[in-house]
């Protein structure tokens, strides 16, 4: 075995162990929901943990739903797994924010889309369409090149977007606040 696939299995391993000893020390059972799979070509695979019965480490991971079937993983193509880590008693973590999002110019002005990337990367079909992005707080927080920038929050079940004009802080008073929905299913 190469000494990076020695790497993922030990952190692998880690991970899941140190799941297994949240439960037993009686905190909440579920602090993980989903892995995401990070292919070399880009694409991504998520998996809910309510799905997996476990995950084997022979030649290549091989992934084991509960309902037997297995999904093979070859470490040549894995560029990394990524667990979430939130749970109700938690901040919402990165791989919630990922996606395209339908989001309000105003409240009577209609609707434009940002897209976050998980590298950080954030794009708008509306005004500088270039910016950067991070979670603080719970909240997408993205940075446009034109010196706007706008957070995206979970407010109960559904997201709002508030934009901030440039000069104002994330703190200040928004410049205006709409609806935002993730079109994405789960991260692309």
């Amino acid at each position: 075995m190469c000494r990076t696939s020695r790497t993922l299995l030990a952190f692998l391993t880690a991970m899941l162990l140190s799941a297994v000893t949240v439960s037993a020390q009686g905190t909440p059972a579920r602090v993980q929901e989903s892995i995401t799979i990070i292919f070399n070509d880009g694409h991504r695979q998520s998996i809910s943990l309510d799905d997996i019965a476990r995950i084997e480490f022979k030649s290549a991971p091989v992934v084991v739903f509960k309902d037997g079937r297995q999904q093979n993983l070859r470490f040549a193509d894995l560029a990394r797994i990524e667990f979430s880590s939130f749970s109700k008693d938690s901040a919402i973590g990165r791989n919630h924010f990922v996606g395209k999002w339908e989001v309000g110019v105003d409240v009577a002005a209609g609707n434009f889309f940002i897209t976050l990337e998980p590298n950080g990367e954030a794009h708008k079909t509306m005004g500088a369409s270039h910016g950067t992005w991070t979670v603080v707080d719970g909240e997408a927080r993205i940075s446009w090149d034109d010196g706007w920038h706008d957070a995206i929050r979970k407010v109960g079940s559904r997201h709002e977007k508030r934009a901030f004009a440039p000069g104002k802080a994330f703190s200040d008073e928004p410049s205006n606040v709409t609806n935002a929905k993730n079109t994405t299913a789960e991260p692309i």
